[in-house]
């Protein structure tokens, strides 16, 4: 099979007659996801240390933090805080333990990290930045966190928002 000419040279009966082109996809790379009350975010993926699915029993309380942090988690040996992205953002809603695994987005930026936990994750996406808007009727709590917006469904007042994932690290409201 080795020593067969078609072999060296990569003709063979399996091979595609015609080369085909990958398409390059437009945009950015993001992760989608939805927290609590049914709204849907992206992270871009750059900023994206890691997505962790962790059953809640892993997650360590803490006494006497912020009410947003739900605990610690261990990874690798490395320990990250976990907050409930929802009510960070001001969501009247918190993020339901009782469940078998919590999708834990762990972002980073220099030396700094933070576990997002939040409802559901959607998946990865290919974004354009270009098409993003200023975010409209947006919560007050909310508005320092925003890069912008996507248009999701116009007429269902559905937007796809883009988090900024620094403003979110180096946040006040940590400190609280």
């Amino acid at each position: 099979m080795i020593g067969s000419p078609d072999f060296l040279t990569g003709r063979g009966q399996d091979q595609a007659p015609e080369f085909q082109e990958l398409e390059s996809p437009e945009g950015e790379l993001h992760l989608r996801f939805f927290i609590t009350s049914g709204e849907e975010f992206a992270l871009p993926a750059t900023g994206i240390r890691e997505v962790i699915a962790s059953p809640p029993d892993r997650i360590t309380p803490i006494p006497n933090v912020s009410p947003l942090l739900l605990g610690t988690l261990n990874v690798r040996g490395r320990v990250i805080w976990v907050a409930d992205l929802g009510q960070f953002l001001g969501s009247a809603s918190s993020l339901s333990t009782d469940r078998p695994e919590i999708a834990v987005i762990a972002i980073e930026d220099q030396d700094m990290m933070v576990g997002l936990a939040v409802d559901r994750i959607v998946g990865m996406d290919w974004l354009d930045i270009d098409e993003i808007q200023m975010p409209t009727n947006v919560p007050d709590g909310m508005a320092p966190f925003l890069r912008g917006e996507w248009i999701s469904d116009k007429q269902m007042g559905r937007f796809l928002r883009l988090l900024d994932q620094v403003a979110i690290l180096r946040s006040a409201r940590w400190a609280a």
